[in-house]
């Protein structure tokens, strides 16, 4: 029984004595350059077939690259950072998959500008007025980015976001 013991510790001794490298990353600036590069490029397309099936959708597109379309005008001020938003939204995938919906009668709220909501919907929410329904197609890098959202949002995901900027408070 000693020796077996003996034997299981000098096993032990020996896994933990192996000094393993960590295998180095060949990655440099170019190669991070080229492939944000591509990967907006194939966005891009997903994005453009996307919207070859709702052709109906008359978006808009910023400079970052969100596109959103106004489908149902409000009458209320327009949305100006600081403001608290007050909305109804769906966020799903453009394959159509839903990812999360906001409980029925309730609203969900956040500081235009000065909250942890992803950069997408803060950018498009600046471009609604009160009372406004619109559709927000999200490229990742304005979305969940490269790690997705660790539950329902892959990494690298575009998202659709439908929104309902139900009211606006100072």
């Amino acid at each position: 029984m000693k020796n077996g013991i003996y034997i299981v510790l000098l096993i032990i001794m020996a896994a933990c004595g192996e000094d393993e490298q960590p295998k180095q990353i060949d990655w440099d600036q170019k190669k991070s350059t080229d492939f944000n590069k591509e990967l907006a490029i194939e966005q891009e397309m997903q994005i453009k077939f996307f919207l070859e099936q709702h052709r109906d959708w008359e978006m808009e597109k910023t400079g970052s690259g969100l596109q959103y379309y106004v489908y149902e005008k409000g009458e209320g001020e327009q949305t100006q950072p600081g403001m608290k938003a007050q909305v109804e939204m769906e966020v799903s995938l453009l394959d159509g998959t839903p990812c999360y919906k906001t409980a029925k009668d309730e609203l969900e709220e956040f500081i235009v500008d000065k909250s942890d909501i992803e950069t997408g919907i803060q950018e498009g929410i600046k471009k609604l007025h009160a009372g406004d329904r619109a559709k927000l197609i999200i490229p990742s890098h304005l979305a969940h980015g490269l790690v997705g959202d660790m539950n329902k949002i892959p990494p690298l995901t575009v998202i659709l976001v439908d929104i309902h900027l139900m009211g606006l408070l100072k």
